[in-house]
């Protein structure tokens, strides 16, 4: 693929309006099992954290207001950073069934002609028009289920919530939060939404199916369960465009781990588990920048390969300017300095006490509030997990581990060994302060100017050779005779589906204040 076809793929960019750069809002009080809730198969995974710092291992996702116990900041949720078009937004959320317009990157995705077909015949489309074929994992506010659209060849992953399970546990807004980046989202890196609608009883998203299922059980098949540093560097710069895309919509991640990390049928990745995000404006603009920035050894690395032949910045970069506005490489470099893109959302901050024990930036730990660097802390963990098999400062306990990533100095094992350049970039990466943290101010700008990426040409990133393809599902097992279905025959197919594989740790959320602490 040229890159010409690869900007025309992945440019939703030049359809942005005021709704995709959003207004900042962090979400509600917000708990989630490692394993998460994702579209493809589960694993066993790490456990993510609560409101609080229980002291035994199992430990749910959190947030919290400083200055409030848990309880209370569970109660009230997240305060909004600005007030803005998010709010009206949000009016729209759940309220009817709307089918996605089809997305520019999957346009030749049978399975868009296959709903829109649907929604012209039977419209709206409900969960009568899909039969529930098996669970493939679940998680704190739904269970994410493999369908088949009726009459047709067409599967999908259906996240299921239930209504009054996600109102009786303030946990409402995260769904809403999920569901509305879903349908802003055009990225070859990232989830496509079909479509969504609700019953009396529950919401549903439909969604792109990964049969590969997650980097963490990809992992644990490799040999000494650790990836080598070409696998590692592959899924690595995948992650750091769909990161670069989400900073670009005023999107912070936030969730950023192996078990979110899904694998396509083609060995190509997709970032799963938005609710936890958050919401913020930012504002692109092309700063001038030193033609050249040190690395590691004294190497120096401009904003151009001459052998990659494509601007650094971003892989969407042409597509931001004006064709009048567009420049040839010559262009960038006037008097021994570039122009550079910048779409870091700088202002973005939560107080939201959110994320993964193994994975939470020191500065939500200590509870100084944070802004979008963590997702570049979290970036660290992950590239440190997937070369050595294991996060840094993971300790005895979920206190312990916390202590550590405040405390305790990043340490390299000796074996597996990772290069002088892996280890480098994962320094400037997990550096405590988070302003002294690489890419806290240009993004993923300077990630990619990483000697750790050399060689990588960041447009044609999608059509590289994946390190390995999952092989292919036989649907064939899942032939059955179509029987009409009704509200009664779905709900009794919800309780009687396989479940998927069980998280090794369970989610547990404790209430008791007692525990809990800013380190």
């Amino acid at each position: 693929m040229n890159s010409k076809s690869y900007n025309k793929l992945s440019s939703a960019n030049d359809r942005m309006d005021s709704n995709t750069w959003g207004h900042a809002r962090s979400n509600g009080a917000l708990d989630r099992n490692r394993s998460g809730l994702s579209a493809g198969p589960s694993a066993a995974s790490k456990p993510a954290l609560h409101s609080h710092i229980p002291s035994d291992k199992n430990a749910p996702t959190t947030t919290s207001e400083a200055g409030a116990t848990p309880v209370e900041a569970a109660s009230k949720g997240d305060k909004p950073v600005r007030q803005g078009t998010l709010d009206a937004s949000r009016s729209n959320s759940f309220d009817s069934s709307s089918t996605s317009h089809t997305k520019r990157h999957t346009g030749s995705d049978c399975r868009w002609e296959a709903i829109q077909l649907a929604a012209c015949r039977d419209s709206p489309l409900s969960l009568v028009h899909f039969r529930l074929l098996k669970r493939l994992g679940y998680g704190d506010i739904g269970s994410v289920y493999l369908v088949q659209l009726r009459g047709t060849q067409a599967f999908f992953a259906m996240k299921v919530m239930n209504k009054d399970s996600l109102i009786s546990r303030n946990k409402l807004v995260r769904a809403e939060t999920e569901k509305e980046i879903l349908g802003l989202l055009d990225h070859p890196f990232l989830p496509t939404l079909y479509t969504h609608f609700e019953t009396d009883k529950l919401y549903c998203l439909v969604m792109e199916y990964c049969c590969g299922g997650n980097l963490h059980s990809l992992r644990q098949k490799q040999p000494n369960r650790h990836f080598n540093e070409q696998a590692a560097r592959f899924y690595a710069s995948e992650v750091l465009l769909a990161l670069e895309y989400l900073h670009m919509l005023g999107i912070v991640y936030r969730d950023l781990k192996p078990e979110n990390v899904l694998v396509r049928d083609g060995g190509h990745i997709m970032l799963s588990d938005f609710d936890l995000s958050l919401r913020c404006s930012v504002s692109p603009t092309l700063v001038k920048s030193s033609s050249v920035h040190a690395g590691v050894n004294g190497v120096e690395k401009g904003l151009i390969h001459a052998e990659g032949g494509c601007v650094q910045p971003s892989a969407f970069f042409p597509r931001i300017l004006s064709k009048k506005s567009r420049k040839t490489k010559s262009d960038f470099s006037v008097k021994g300095s570039f122009l550079e893109f910048n779409a870091e959302p700088t202002d973005a901050r939560s107080m939201s006490f959110v994320g993964t024990h193994e994975y939470l930036a020191p500065e939500i730990i200590r509870g100084e509030g944070h802004g979008s660097a963590v997702d570049w802390w979290t970036f660290g963990i992950f590239l440190y997990e997937l070369l050595h098999g294991m996060t840094p400062f993971k300790g005895s306990s979920n206190r312990a581990t916390l202590c550590n990533v405040v405390e305790q100095p990043l340490r390299f094992p000796e074996n597996p060994p990772a290069s002088n350049v892996a280890r480098d970039l994962i320094r400037g990466l997990l550096v405590k302060d988070p302003l002294k943290r690489i890419a806290t101010k240009r993004g993923a700008t300077e990630i990619k100017q990483h000697p750790f990426f050399e060689g990588v040409n960041w447009a044609l990133v999608r059509g590289a050779h994946p390190p390995s393809v999952p092989d292919p599902v036989d649907f064939s097992q899942f032939r059955s005779k179509e029987k009409k279905a009704t509200a009664s025959t779905v709900a009794t197919t919800l309780r009687s589906l396989p479940a998927g594989a069980p998280a090794a740790k369970s989610t547990m959320t404790a209430d008791s204040p007692s525990n809990f602490q800013y380190f």
